[in-house]
């Protein structure tokens, strides 16, 4: 058993205390230093003896001594950590907003945009200290991102056709995004790939043979990521016919097979309309303008490359 020690001074608190405490050492995002205080002092209501609180709630004698006194002496406010030494804050929140205010409403008369060196010279503080500023709020004035919107009158349309075509395909049906990679450059070393070795990385050559351009077609099965390619050395309304007769011999003959294309010439040409009459099982969506984010295939570009020297 613990020595009793001697008494200490008594904690009477209010019910608005008494409240206050309980809610703050049962509060899932109170600091557990702040939580831990609020029981050492709910404890020193109903008990005179630091050493019998301590051995309840796992602390020293001393622990609980403390508390209880800035406790008394300081109320609900003595339980907050008193501001630590260093040096005082050198830019106050006026000089915090001029910076944020200048950085999202003006630019420099010589300049895009502001840079931490500029900002720093605009309103005499250091660059550091911009730099600060801008990384606690998220500001990139160097970072500038492109977006395009859709003129398509039946983009509203066209995007429910197509993400219903990916949600709930029809039945006995095969949904496919197809399109075309153009302009792929058939570029080979002058000299054979030297393996990797130990002690050797892998090395190639500095320069290059091109041999020409090519094309890819891709069609991907939105079901079961399978891909049906083809390469050819155009980019027309022949190839594009060719290609679905690839698709025509590769998917059986049960099944209907719903096109997910862009608005590209080549597949709007009288012959691809000639072509569709003659295989009604083939049906064609076709992306909103400037929307071919919508078309699956080339969602993951960097498969293309390695798809392209596999075929």
């Amino acid at each position: 058993m613990p020595h009793p020690g001697p008494s200490a001074n008594q904690v009477v608190l209010t019910e608005l205390e008494r409240e206050t405490l309980e809610r703050w050492s049962r509060r899932p995002t109170s600091a557990q230093a702040l939580a831990t205080r609020c029981r050492v002092v709910l404890a020193c209501a109903e008990s005179n003896n630091n050493t019998a609180v301590g051995a309840a709630l796992g602390l020293n004698r001393q622990t609980v001594a403390k508390w209880r006194n800035r406790f008394i002496m300081h109320r609900l406010e003595g339980l907050h950590d008193e501001p630590r030494p260093g040096a005082p804050r050198s830019i106050d929140d006026d000089a915090v907003e001029t910076v944020i205010v200048k950085t999202l409403e003006e630019t420099p008369a010589d300049a895009t945009h502001w840079s931490t060196r500029s900002m720093a010279k605009a309103t005499g503080m250091s660059q550091s200290a911009v730099s600060r500023i801008w990384r606690a709020f998220g500001l990139k004035p160097h970072l500038v991102e492109t977006f395009k919107l859709s003129p398509d009158p039946f983009f509203i349309e066209k995007v429910r056709d197509i993400v219903g075509l990916y949600v709930n395909p029809p039945e006995g049906a095969l949904v496919l995004c197809v399109d075309e990679k153009s302009q792929i450059q058939a570029l080979d070393r002058t000299s054979p790939v030297l393996p990797l070795r130990p002690g050797l990385p892998e090395r190639r050559t500095h320069d290059y043979v091109r041999g020409g351009t090519t094309n890819l077609y891709a069609a991907l099965d939105v079901a079961s990521g399978m891909v049906i390619a083809d390469m050819t050395e155009r980019h027309r309304a022949q190839e594009f016919r060719n290609f679905l007769n690839r698709i025509n011999r590769s998917v059986p003959d049960d099944l209907d097979v719903h096109l997910v294309v862009d608005n590209v010439s080549t597949h709007k040409t009288a012959e691809i309309r000639r072509w569709l009459l003659r295989h009604p099982r083939f049906h064609l969506h076709f992306t909103p303008t400037y929307s071919s984010w919508m078309n699956l295939v080339w969602v993951n570009r960097p498969w293309v490359a390695r798809l392209a020297v596999a075929v």
